[in-house]
């Protein structure tokens, strides 16, 4: 897919074909015991499990307050918050160009951390880190929009991976950083400051429920003024 295209556009007429995706989760029979282990697996990790493990990490509904699985880890079974909060810092849509600067990211974290602080040593059996990869299925999810207030109704109802493949997915997937609800707002519709709006949204904050609370706020808000001023 071009740069300039939307992954949920239909080009013929404009509209927007909402879609969403599943993962099949498959196992590497790679496994963290401690810091060290994280590092030097995580250097030789695939591309598509560094994805899986950052980019993919809100599709399962995860703890907001971590931003990856590396961070989830470190915060939840290593007790190492200020590790944990340095990689839930990492935005990983920064680095969309390239997943070896990501990883390179990661992996300085993880090192200026074991520098100052040490490493915590190992977990217990069965709280290892378990590195995964995944493949992606996409399908129509069976909404369709031609203009706002059909999008304001699809928005209300798809399911959660609609969501989260348009929000999220879309960043990664589009030149650009930009995700494929706001993009068709704009580039389809014109509506220059709704597009602004969902793009405010910071997707590390919420959980997809309260993205697609946000997103239909902003379109309930759009749709309002846009009667008001009808009706002057």
């Amino acid at each position: 897919m071009g740069p300039g295209n939307v992954e949920g556009m239909d080009p013929p007429g404009g509209r927007f074909v909402f879609r969403e995706c599943r993962k099949i989760i498959m196992a590497t029979g790679k496994k963290a015991r401690n810091l060290a282990e994280l590092a030097e697996l995580a250097g030789q990790a695939s591309a598509n499990s560094i994805y899986h493990h950052t980019y993919e990490y809100f599709f399962s509904g995860h703890i907001v307050e971590y931003t990856n699985d590396f961070a989830q880890w470190v915060g939840t079974t290593l007790e190492a918050r200020v590790l944990s909060e340095n990689l839930s810092n990492i935005d990983p849509f920064r680095h969309s160009a390239s997943l070896d600067s990501l990883r390179e990211e990661l992996l300085g974290s993880i090192s200026r951390y074991v520098k100052k602080y040490g490493d915590p040593g190992n977990v217990l059996p069965g709280e290892e880190f378990y590195f995964q990869e995944s493949v992606t299925v996409v399908f129509p999810a069976g909404f369709r929009a031609l203009n706002l207030a059909e999008f304001l109704m699809a928005i209300r109802t798809v399911d959660q991976q609609s969501i989260y493949y348009h929000f999220y997915e879309g960043r990664s997937r589009v030149k650009g950083g930009i995700d494929d609800f706001s993009r068709w707002v704009d580039d389809t519709l014109g509506y220059k400051e709704l597009a602004l709006d969902i793009r405010s949204i910071d997707p590390f904050m919420h959980s997809i429920e309260g993205i697609r609370a946000h997103i239909a706020n902003f379109i309930e808000k759009a749709l309002r003024e846009e009667i008001e001023v009808g009706g002057i």
